[in-house]
């Protein structure tokens, strides 16, 4: 059986994200194996797999900024605002400026109060909404804040009646790519959906450490690419224990508070990972505890 820690996976077109985490667990011989962070069937790239006691690592990893380069066509609108759904909608984009477009695009940054796609795994009343509406239900999701740092125009490529725009975007967890194609095709009035998108980062971990399953395979079991305590000095700041500190965060104690932001991790006297901690007051309490007492 493979060891604890993080794999940087780019994932292939096609697969859900669950059935990289099937292949991974055959893979490693585990199955204690989780994601980061889904991507759609359509998307490619940077899916961060949990093995073991890493799993325990997601949640932190789930709300990262992350990164995307993205095509959105102008001129069709499809039920799943990307091209995996049948086109419920065209209207003719080819008079569009570039103006218009970077103008659309532009409403897009920053904070804004995005309405996710109806076909998407958010639950309603216990249903993923995905479900709902292939099963013929209107559903209406709520708004919600999300925040989009980046959003650069890397090319605009008419094509008769549609337009292709390639876009890269950074944002906040939580941001549907597919919904800024869909906002930007209604303000524009011609509809729009995303014909391809892939991530190029979650967090600090980009696509340059990422791994194919092919090279994965190779490899097997031996698939961790990233050690527990290296894998929290990626995306958590990080303190020292002394032995006796390392004892009483082994036994689900806290340790004196050091003036650190939370969360952060706390690494023992060898470099392994004891604990991920947040301080309230003058105590740093355990939030989950990675050290056998």
């Amino acid at each position: 059986m493979t060891g604890d820690g993080l794999i940087v996976v780019d994932k292939p077109g096609g697969m859900t994200s669950h059935d990289v985490v099937s292949r991974v667990r055959r893979l490693a011989k585990t199955r204690r194996v989780g994601h980061g962070g889904t991507l759609d069937p359509m998307a490619t790239g940077v899916l961060v797999i949990g093995v073991n006691k890493a799993t325990r690592l997601l949640t932190y990893v789930i709300g990262a900024e992350k990164s995307y380069a993205a095509t959105i066509r102008l001129g069709q609108s499809t039920v799943t605002d990307d091209a995996e759904g049948e086109v419920v909608a065209t209207a003719s984009a080819g008079a569009l400026t570039d103006d218009a477009i970077h103008a659309a695009l532009g409403e897009q940054r920053g904070e804004i109060d995005q309405v996710p796609s109806a076909v998407s795994a958010i639950k309603v009343d216990g249903q993923r909404a995905y479900k709902r509406v292939r099963g013929g239900e209107e559903v209406a999701l709520a708004a919600r804040r999300v925040t989009i740092s980046r959003l650069e125009v890397l090319g605009v490529r008419r094509l008769g009646d549609v337009v292709d725009v390639d876009i890269d975007v950074t944002c906040s967890s939580g941001t549907y790519i597919r919904a800024i194609a869909r906002d930007v095709g209604a303000t524009l009035r011609v509809g729009g959906h995303l014909t391809a998108l892939r991530r190029t980062a979650v967090g600090g971990f980009t696509l340059a450490e990422a791994r194919t399953l092919e090279q994965l395979e190779a490899v097997a079991p031996d698939v961790v690419n990233l050690p527990m305590a290296e894998a929290a000095r990626r995306f958590l700041p990080t303190r020292d224990a002394t032995a006796d500190e390392a004892r009483t965060l082994s036994h689900g104690g806290p340790l004196v508070a050091a003036g650190i932001a939370g969360p952060y991790a706390v690494l023992g006297p060898a470099g392994d990972l004891l604990a991920v901690v947040r301080e309230r007051g003058d105590k740093a309490k355990p939030e989950i505890v990675l050290a056998a007492s």
